[in-house]
């Protein structure tokens, strides 16, 4: 499918289950810890600089947003999960939202999960790639802060998040900056070809 990435507008978000989106589109949907810089991701692969809200303290998305791009698919924006500072009964609304939100089948066209390329994958991290093998979508990893890694680390931290995460040879993990843009190309190739 050709798409415009640089066509996006905010649709909706969704605080419950009867707010999701169910209009046929293919919906990409993008996961990741709350520092893990996923709006920026988000932001560098749309040509925008504060379109998905990068927020000064993580954790600050609380509902599934929305983004429709060139009217073709969504970017669906779930919220980052793993930090500390939020209540518990919050930290249950969101469990309950994402468990309704993966247990419906088809909402998820392809999944994108965001890790820091510095750190070994978190429990949450794992959790988060099963889900997205229990929706039975295809899934992208994208190890992000590229940036602040020296040469030689960037294979080896690489190795530790494929071996971690459980990828196999077909699954894909892209090596990416947000803050450079490395590994846009190849992401916004493999949504176009994946949706």
């Amino acid at each position: 499918m050709v798409i415009n990435f640089n066509q996006a507008e905010f649709r909706l978000s969704a605080v419950k289950p009867q707010s999701f989106v169910r209009d046929g589109r293919p919906q990409v949907t993008f996961a990741g810890r709350s520092n893990v810089g996923k709006s920026s991701v988000i932001n560098r692969l749309l040509n925008r600089k504060n379109f998905a809200r990068v927020g000064a303290t993580p954790g600050k998305t609380s509902q599934i947003n929305y983004f429709l791009i060139d009217k073709k698919i969504y970017f669906t924006d779930l919220p980052g999960y793993g930090y500390a500072k939020v209540s518990q009964a919050e930290k249950e609304r969101w469990g309950k939202l994402m468990e309704a939100y993966f247990a419906e089948e088809g909402l998820i066209t392809l999944g994108v999960l965001i890790v820091d390329a510095r750190h070994k994958p978190t429990a949450d991290d794992v959790t988060m790639r099963e889900w997205f093998r229990g929706a039975a979508c295809p899934l992208i990893v994208i190890a992000n802060k590229l940036d602040k890694l020296k040469k030689s680390e960037v294979e080896p931290n690489l190795a530790v998040i494929r071996q971690t995460l459980d990828l196999g040879e077909t699954d894909v993990l892209i090596p990416f900056s947000a803050e450079k843009g490395t590994g846009k190309t190849e992401l916004l190739s493999a949504i176009s070809q994946l949706c």
